[in-house]
């Protein structure tokens, strides 16, 4: 996705200005914000294609930046984070986030997560409409849209996308590590306790729903989506 625009947050000067240069040498724009005030208006006035996100921010953190760009957008976020903690990872993963760098960070790894995140945007924009339906379920992927019950329910993309991965293979069984390469993607580079934590996050929203189908863990394998 060439041309496309991306917004990079972080207080310090020099790893923006850094970023900024790999960003524009591979053909993308680059926009950069100093704090989290910033970063949600550039957002709302730029309107960019992917976010680069640092975790500690003044004024609000990446943290609330996420969150507040999560209520009206499914524009993929990358979060940045010097701890490498995984109370980090999981709580940017579980407000939105699509993916997560630890810092210090090799700028060809941030290229090569980029590209990925585009790439797979890309795919679901230029496909036919992907939606699957079953009792007091919706899930439509090419609006981002969660139904359940009746009601549309507030969804970080990654959780549509695995629920609508599982329930478009009813009673297949996927591993953890099945789910992220076909998920999040080959260049992801994560761990199974991503997978893990949406999981979670989706049997809040649909735990005892209906009667006909139901998200299943398989025990020392992974899980799947059981039509009953």
């Amino acid at each position: 996705m060439t041309n496309a625009k991306i917004l990079i947050v972080d207080d310090d000067i020099n790893i923006c200005e850094l970023l900024r240069l790999y960003v524009e040498k591979e053909g993308f724009s680059a926009i950069v914000a100093n704090d989290g005030v910033a970063a949600v208006d550039m957002f709302k006035q730029n309107s960019p294609d992917l976010i680069l996100l640092d975790i500690m921010l003044p004024k609000l953190d990446g943290w609330q930046v996420c969150r507040e760009i999560r209520k009206n957008s499914v524009v993929p976020i990358i979060m940045l984070t010097a701890k490498g903690e995984v109370f980090d990872k999981v709580l940017g993963l579980e407000l939105g986030a699509d993916d997560y760098v630890t810092k210090p960070f090799e700028t060809k790894e941030i290229i090569a997560r980029i590209k990925a995140v585009l790439r797979r945007t890309k795919q679901q924009s230029d496909s036919d409409i992907k939606e699957v339906k079953y009792d007091k379920l919706r899930i439509n992927l090419t609006n981002y849209e969660l139904v359940v019950d009746g009601k549309n329910i507030d969804t970080p993309p990654k959780e549509l996308e695995l629920i609508y991965h599982l329930a478009s293979n009813p009673n297949r069984v996927f591993t953890r590590d099945q789910l992220l390469d076909e998920v999040w993607g080959f260049d992801y580079y994560g761990d199974s306790r991503t997978v893990d934590v949406h999981v979670k996050r989706l049997r809040e929203k649909l735990e005892n729903i209906s009667e006909f189908w139901s998200l299943k863990t398989v025990w020392g394998v992974g899980y799947k989506f059981e039509l009953k």
